[in-house]
């Protein structure tokens, strides 16, 4: 039986490491954020749009995905700590009562999911 030598070896575990690195380059370039995206979510923040959401609430989880990686510009607040079902203070003392809950700088609140386009006109920002 011949023996692998160990240099044989080494250019295996090279191989698989350079192959797992251009999948893993690949997957997140493809999940990038999108530009315009970008900018609509920080149009949003710019003009003053806050959401209250908790991590548990479903329709926060809809509303973060319709933004993808661009709900990181989205000025959002938690109202509930991880593991937690209550209401934290900031969320009481702004009276939050669903989620999630979308406040504008004209001091209005819409609840529930919205979509980009309502958003979008009542922040005046163009997606």
């Amino acid at each position: 039986m011949k023996k692998i030598s160990s240099s044989w070896i080494l250019y295996g575990v090279a191989l698989l490491v350079v192959v797992g690195l251009f999948v893993f380059v690949a997957a997140n370039q493809s999940s990038s954020a999108d530009p315009k995206m970008d900018a609509f979510a920080q149009c949003l923040t710019d003009n003053g749009v806050k959401m209250y959401g908790a991590w548990w609430c479903p329709h926060c989880k809809s509303q973060k995905e319709l933004f993808g990686k661009s709900f990181s510009k989205i000025n959002s607040i938690e109202c509930s700590s991880p593991g937690s079902n209550s209401m934290n203070q900031i969320c009481q003392e702004a009276k939050i009562e669903g989620y999630p809950t979308w406040e504008f700088k004209d001091g209005t609140r819409v609840s529930g999911e919205q979509s980009l386009e309502d958003l979008g006109k009542k922040a005046e920002c163009t997606l």
